[in-house]
Protein backbone atom coordinates (compact mmCIF):
# COMPACT_ATOMS: atom_id res chain seq x y z
CA UNK A 1 0.00 0.00 0.00
CA UNK A 2 1.27 3.47 -0.87
CA UNK A 3 2.32 5.57 2.10
CA UNK A 4 -0.01 8.60 2.17
CA UNK A 5 2.93 10.96 2.62
CA UNK A 6 5.38 9.56 0.08
CA UNK A 7 6.28 11.28 -3.16
CA UNK A 8 3.69 9.13 -4.98
CA UNK A 9 0.88 10.27 -2.71
CA UNK A 10 -2.43 11.64 -3.93
CA UNK A 11 -4.72 13.46 -1.54
CA UNK A 12 -8.26 14.67 -2.03
CA UNK A 13 -9.04 18.20 -0.89
CA UNK A 14 -12.47 18.31 0.74
CA UNK A 15 -13.47 21.61 -0.83
CA UNK A 16 -14.87 23.11 -4.01
CA UNK A 17 -13.99 26.67 -2.99
CA UNK A 18 -11.90 28.05 -5.85
CA UNK A 19 -10.01 30.45 -3.58
CA UNK A 20 -9.05 27.74 -1.13
CA UNK A 21 -8.06 25.34 -3.90
CA UNK A 22 -5.82 28.00 -5.44
CA UNK A 23 -4.17 28.77 -2.09
CA UNK A 24 -3.57 25.11 -1.26
CA UNK A 25 -2.09 24.47 -4.70
CA UNK A 26 0.28 27.42 -4.22
CA UNK A 27 1.25 26.34 -0.71
CA UNK A 28 1.76 22.69 -1.65
CA UNK A 29 3.50 23.35 -4.97
CA UNK A 30 7.01 22.72 -3.52
CA UNK A 31 5.96 19.27 -2.27
CA UNK A 32 5.78 16.10 -4.32
CA UNK A 33 2.17 15.49 -3.30
CA UNK A 34 -0.75 15.70 -5.72
CA UNK A 35 -3.84 17.29 -4.21
CA UNK A 36 -7.09 17.01 -6.16
CA UNK A 37 -10.36 18.78 -5.30
CA UNK A 38 -13.24 16.52 -4.33
CA UNK A 39 -15.23 17.77 -7.30
CA UNK A 40 -12.84 15.87 -9.58
CA UNK A 41 -14.28 12.68 -8.08
CA UNK A 42 -17.91 13.78 -8.22
CA UNK A 43 -18.01 14.15 -4.45
CA UNK A 44 -20.59 16.59 -3.14
CA UNK A 45 -19.96 18.79 -0.14
CA UNK A 46 -20.53 17.24 3.26
CA UNK A 47 -23.26 18.69 5.45
CA UNK A 48 -21.53 20.78 8.11
CA UNK A 49 -23.65 20.10 11.18
CA UNK A 50 -21.17 20.91 13.94
CA UNK A 51 -20.65 24.14 15.88
CA UNK A 52 -16.83 24.36 15.77
CA UNK A 53 -14.17 24.64 13.09
CA UNK A 54 -12.54 21.41 14.34
CA UNK A 55 -15.68 19.28 14.17
CA UNK A 56 -16.69 20.57 10.74
CA UNK A 57 -13.21 19.91 9.33
CA UNK A 58 -13.38 16.34 10.67
CA UNK A 59 -16.80 15.83 9.06
CA UNK A 60 -15.52 17.05 5.69
CA UNK A 61 -12.30 15.00 5.76
CA UNK A 62 -14.10 11.81 6.74
CA UNK A 63 -16.71 12.32 4.02
CA UNK A 64 -14.03 12.82 1.35
CA UNK A 65 -12.16 9.70 2.48
CA UNK A 66 -15.33 7.62 2.44
CA UNK A 67 -16.27 8.76 -1.05
CA UNK A 68 -12.83 8.45 -2.70
CA UNK A 69 -10.79 5.95 -0.69
CA UNK A 70 -7.92 8.48 -0.69
CA UNK A 71 -6.26 10.34 2.17
CA UNK A 72 -8.13 13.58 2.65
CA UNK A 73 -7.20 17.11 3.58
CA UNK A 74 -10.01 19.32 4.85
CA UNK A 75 -10.13 22.75 6.33
CA UNK A 76 -12.75 24.77 8.08
CA UNK A 77 -11.94 28.41 8.33
CA UNK A 78 -13.42 31.80 8.88
CA UNK A 79 -13.16 35.10 10.64
CA UNK A 80 -13.93 35.67 14.32
CA UNK A 81 -14.59 39.24 15.46
CA UNK A 82 -14.00 40.14 19.10
CA UNK A 83 -16.79 42.75 19.25
CA UNK A 84 -19.27 40.18 17.87
CA UNK A 85 -18.34 37.46 20.40
CA UNK A 86 -16.56 35.44 17.72
CA UNK A 87 -19.09 35.82 14.91
CA UNK A 88 -19.29 35.16 12.01
CA UNK A 89 -17.10 32.15 12.97
CA UNK A 90 -18.19 28.92 11.33
CA UNK A 91 -20.86 30.88 9.45
CA UNK A 92 -18.34 33.14 7.72
CA UNK A 93 -19.08 31.84 4.22
CA UNK A 94 -22.83 32.34 4.67
CA UNK A 95 -22.99 35.26 7.08
CA UNK A 96 -25.39 37.12 4.80
CA UNK A 97 -27.44 33.96 4.14
CA UNK A 98 -27.28 30.82 2.03
CA UNK A 99 -25.65 31.45 -1.33
CA UNK A 100 -24.21 34.78 -0.23
CA UNK A 101 -21.40 36.27 -2.29
CA UNK A 102 -18.18 37.60 -0.78
CA UNK A 103 -19.51 41.13 -1.23
CA UNK A 104 -22.79 40.21 0.48
CA UNK A 105 -20.87 38.89 3.49
CA UNK A 106 -18.62 41.95 3.60
CA UNK A 107 -21.65 44.22 3.55
CA UNK A 108 -23.29 42.24 6.35
CA UNK A 109 -20.18 42.40 8.50
CA UNK A 110 -19.77 46.13 7.93
CA UNK A 111 -23.40 46.65 8.99
CA UNK A 112 -22.88 44.59 12.14
CA UNK A 113 -19.76 46.62 12.98
CA UNK A 114 -21.19 50.04 12.08
CA UNK A 115 -21.17 51.33 15.67
CA UNK A 116 -17.86 49.76 16.73
CA UNK A 117 -15.15 52.43 16.93
CA UNK A 118 -11.56 52.23 15.78
CA UNK A 119 -9.44 50.48 18.39
CA UNK A 120 -12.20 47.97 19.14
CA UNK A 121 -12.33 46.25 15.76
CA UNK A 122 -9.93 43.37 16.44
CA UNK A 123 -10.53 40.14 14.55
CA UNK A 124 -8.73 36.93 13.67
CA UNK A 125 -8.78 34.58 10.73
CA UNK A 126 -8.83 30.94 11.83
CA UNK A 127 -8.03 27.82 9.83
CA UNK A 128 -8.36 24.30 11.20
CA UNK A 129 -6.79 21.68 8.94
CA UNK A 130 -7.54 17.99 9.29
CA UNK A 131 -5.62 15.22 7.53
CA UNK A 132 -7.02 11.69 7.56
CA UNK A 133 -5.39 8.69 5.89
CA UNK A 134 -8.70 6.78 5.67
CA UNK A 135 -12.31 7.21 6.75
CA UNK A 136 -11.87 5.35 10.04
CA UNK A 137 -8.49 6.88 10.89
CA UNK A 138 -8.49 6.99 14.73
CA UNK A 139 -5.70 9.58 14.88
CA UNK A 140 -6.42 12.35 12.38
CA UNK A 141 -3.95 15.20 12.38
CA UNK A 142 -5.51 18.49 13.48
CA UNK A 143 -3.69 21.80 13.02
CA UNK A 144 -4.90 25.30 13.85
CA UNK A 145 -3.63 28.52 12.30
CA UNK A 146 -4.62 31.97 13.62
CA UNK A 147 -3.99 35.32 11.89
CA UNK A 148 -4.63 38.40 13.97
CA UNK A 149 -5.78 41.70 12.46
CA UNK A 150 -8.37 44.45 12.52
CA UNK A 151 -11.47 45.27 10.50
CA UNK A 152 -11.50 48.32 8.27
CA UNK A 153 -14.59 50.50 7.90
CA UNK A 154 -14.55 50.04 4.12
CA UNK A 155 -13.05 47.37 1.85
CA UNK A 156 -9.80 48.05 0.04
CA UNK A 157 -7.87 45.95 -2.49
CA UNK A 158 -8.86 43.44 -5.13
CA UNK A 159 -6.72 40.41 -4.26
CA UNK A 160 -7.60 37.37 -2.20
CA UNK A 161 -11.16 36.33 -1.45
CA UNK A 162 -13.70 36.27 1.35
CA UNK A 163 -13.18 39.05 3.89
CA UNK A 164 -9.65 39.88 2.69
CA UNK A 165 -10.55 43.46 1.59
CA UNK A 166 -11.74 44.21 5.16
CA UNK A 167 -9.01 42.41 7.10
CA UNK A 168 -6.24 44.88 7.93
CA UNK A 169 -2.77 43.84 9.08
CA UNK A 170 -1.18 46.57 11.23
CA UNK A 171 2.30 45.03 10.94
CA UNK A 172 2.09 45.06 7.14
CA UNK A 173 0.18 48.33 6.79
CA UNK A 174 -2.26 46.88 4.24
CA UNK A 175 -5.40 44.80 3.96
CA UNK A 176 -4.94 41.15 3.03
CA UNK A 177 -6.47 42.00 -0.36
CA UNK A 178 -3.49 44.31 -0.96
CA UNK A 179 -0.88 41.92 0.41
CA UNK A 180 1.50 40.38 -2.19
CA UNK A 181 0.63 36.73 -2.78
CA UNK A 182 4.06 35.53 -1.70
CA UNK A 183 3.71 37.35 1.60
CA UNK A 184 0.24 35.90 2.11
CA UNK A 185 1.56 32.38 1.52
CA UNK A 186 4.01 32.98 4.34
CA UNK A 187 1.72 34.65 6.89
CA UNK A 188 -1.84 33.46 6.41
CA UNK A 189 -3.85 31.35 8.84
CA UNK A 190 -4.05 28.66 6.16
CA UNK A 191 -0.27 28.73 5.66
CA UNK A 192 0.32 28.48 9.40
CA UNK A 193 -1.94 25.44 9.69
CA UNK A 194 -0.42 23.79 6.63
CA UNK A 195 3.14 24.31 7.88
CA UNK A 196 2.13 22.67 11.15
CA UNK A 197 0.69 19.76 9.19
CA UNK A 198 3.80 19.36 7.03
CA UNK A 199 5.98 19.33 10.14
CA UNK A 200 3.76 16.67 11.71
CA UNK A 201 4.05 14.54 8.57
CA UNK A 202 7.80 15.06 8.26
CA UNK A 203 7.41 17.02 5.03
CA UNK A 204 9.36 20.17 4.26
CA UNK A 205 8.51 23.07 1.99
CA UNK A 206 11.04 25.27 0.22
CA UNK A 207 8.42 28.01 -0.12
CA UNK A 208 9.43 31.50 1.06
Amino acid sequence: MTDPVTQQARWVLASDNAGKIREFNELLAPLAVTVLPQGDFGVSSAEETACTFVENALIKARHACEQTGLPALADDSGIAVDALQGAPGIYSARYAGAGASDQDNIDALLAAMADVPEGERQAAYHCVLVFMTHATDPTPLICHGRWQGELLTAPTGTGGFGYDPLFYLPEEGVSVANLPSGRKRLLSHRAQALHQLMASLGLHSSAP
